[in-house]
């Protein structure tokens, strides 16, 4: 309660901390972003939130800058529940405590109680759990006592080094760098701490006058304008990438998406079931409207983040998730936009893809490109080939509903349920047909890249393997209706939905677990066999009382 109460009394006023935000700092990868970036990063990367207790990311920032001592009191860091524990015993905390403070990971004498067990954790081939977990919380110790000591303001440029590196006030004064411009080179010294000083004084917080603060704010932008050079942000990208950060429209298109489908499936099913009714057709019609918007935000935000970061939103894990959405949405569009169903299910499966995208494990941060993927093929290659896991996506999920609608196949209903199915079906084989072109071409175009890039054409990595598999799997699907004895609608469903499995495997496994070239986000994170085994158990029995319907009803049409 102490704490707390301190804690509040450090805060600074929302506008304060908002006008900070708009700084410009360079990161530790080189990437030039507004404060107001690093701190929704910061936080989200130390506690798994975007705000602490009822703070902004902002407010956080600039209180660890004004009084850093008492945040190496705040129990800030995350701990996985359970599978930490080890570490909670080592640090002395209750096993039920989510959130550690930095003060917990040192022994009396400072020294850092995690420090005999880092070297194996790192040096590790394949780290175990806890490997694992002393690795992420080490990180994010790291993280909390660079910025606490003040090494992630880089607010001033170094003159005549083209920008490449921006320098702390910390930083500055400890390499012992000269700058031939002795009043920058004092500024650079007291500027910041001058700033800090009007904030902490005691008669401005009483008065709630920052005119002061603001002045030196705005000097702080001054001298980074005079000697940023073109590395510098214009107001125009700041205040663009601070809205995006505030709005977090991938975020919550998740919801918009999930509700809005999930409502439209069950009235189409009403409509199926029973008869057509003006108010049914209105409803459905309203949903489809708010998909429609929820599209046209998708699109917009996937425009955004390209304009701030200054290349293709599809160059590393999360952005290829949120894009693989956007082309699974896109194509239901077109494919389905007569077809209320095939609409539905696609905006259903675009909520599953965008959860999973911001599940805990996928970095949502903008970055700079890695050297190999600064190419123009990245906007050719990348978006065809990752572009055709849309339509394999909804493929999977038209198969799914088939399947579905087999199962709730009546006596009473089946001519109903016989036209959807031939409805659904047909977009279907359209919708892998044009991911199979798709899947193709790319790959041949990434070929071409290869050979660029590392000199070979094929060479046999696992990325390029298991798209040649994938390929090979829907040739295979598309071409079963020339075989006679696999020539029906349920198992050219069940197969849409199993081969999809080989662009899971394409995607995550190759990207997560399996090393090769193409490994950019490879990550400790591995998907549990029990999960891969539950969700085939499922389909069986999915499948299996489909086909007891499709026997039944089905098989002589």
């Amino acid at each position: 309660i102490q704490l707390d109460s301190i804690l509040a009394q450090n805060i600074t006023l929302d506008a304060v901390s908002d006008r900070f935000g708009y700084l410009v700092i360079q990161d530790a990868d080189g990437r030039m972003k507004p404060v107001n970036t690093y701190a929704s990063e910061l936080l989200r990367k130390l506690s798994k939130k975007d705000h602490y207790q009822n703070y902004t990311a902002d407010q956080v920032f600039l209180s660890m800058q004004e009084s850093p001592q008492l945040w190496y009191n705040v129990p800030i860091i995350y701990l996985k529940l359970k599978k930490a524990d080890t570490i909670r015993n080592l640090i002395g905390i209750p096993k039920g405590q989510k959130y550690a403070a930095l003060i917990d990971f040192l022994d009396p004498n400072l020294n850092y109680k995690l420090g005999p067990f880092l070297e194996d954790a790192y040096s590790a081939q394949v780290p175990t759990a806890i490997q694992k977990e002393f690795k992420a919380a080490d990180q994010r110790v790291s993280l909390l006592y660079n910025t606490l000591e003040g090494d992630a303001l880089k607010l001033f440029p170094i003159p005549n080094d083209n920008n490449s590196k921006w320098v702390s006030p910390r930083e500055y004064v400890q390499s012992g760098l000269v700058i031939k411009d002795s009043l920058y080179a004092n500024f650079i010294r007291t500027g910041f701490l001058a700033y800090m000083a009007t904030l902490q004084n005691e008669k401005v917080k009483k008065n709630g006058d920052y005119s002061q603060s603001d002045k030196l704010l705005k000097a702080i932008k001054t001298t980074q304008l005079k000697y940023g050079g073109d590395a510098m942000l214009t107001d125009e990208k700041i205040s663009t990438e601070i809205k995006y950060n505030k709005y977090d429209i991938f975020k919550k298109l998740f919801s918009w998406y999930m509700y809005a489908s999930s409502l439209m499936f069950i009235l189409l099913i009403v409509q199926i079931i029973r008869d057509k009714s003006k108010i049914l057709n209105a409803s459905v019609s309203v949903f489809k409207v708010l998909i429609f918007l929820c599209f046209g935000l998708h699109s917009l935000g996937l425009i955004a983040r390209w304009y701030i970061s200054g290349h293709a939103p599809w160059s590393d894990a999360y952005e290829s998730m949120i894009y693989v959405a956007w082309a699974t949405m896109a194509f239901g569009v077109m494919l389905g936009y007569k077809s209320n169903l095939t609409f539905a299910s696609t905006a259903f499966v675009t909520a599953m893809i965008l959860m999973i995208a911001h599940w805990n494990w996928m970095d949502p941060s903008i970055g700079n490109l890695q050297p190999v993927l600064n190419s123009y093929w990245l906007m050719i290659h990348v978006a065809i080939i990752v572009g055709s896991y849309g339509p394999f996506a909804l493929g999977m999920i038209l198969g799914l509903i088939c399947l579905l609608l087999m199962i709730l196949t009546t006596a009473n209903n089946k001519q109903k349920m016989l036209l959807n199915v031939k409805e659904l079906t047909i977009i279907n084989e359209m919708a892998l047909t044009v991911g199979l072109v798709m899947l193709t071409i790319g790959n041949f175009l990434g070929g071409m890249w290869a050979n660029e890039s590392w000199g070979r054409y094929w060479g046999w990595d696992p990325k390029e393997t298991w798209a040649l598999i994938s390929i090979m799997i829907y040739a295979f699907v598309i071409h079963m209706r020339l075989v006679p004895g696999l020539r029906n609608r349920w198992g050219f469903n069940l197969a849409s939905v199993l081969a999809f499995g080989s662009i899971l495997m394409t995607y995550f496994g190759v990207n997560f677990y399996l090393a090769g070239l193409h490994s950019y986000a490879k990550d400790d994170q591995q998907i549990s066999t029990i999960y891969i085994l539950s969700t085939l158990g499922l389909i069986s029995v999915l499948s299996l009382f489909a086909y007891f319907k499709y026997r039944k009803f089905y098989k002589s049409y």
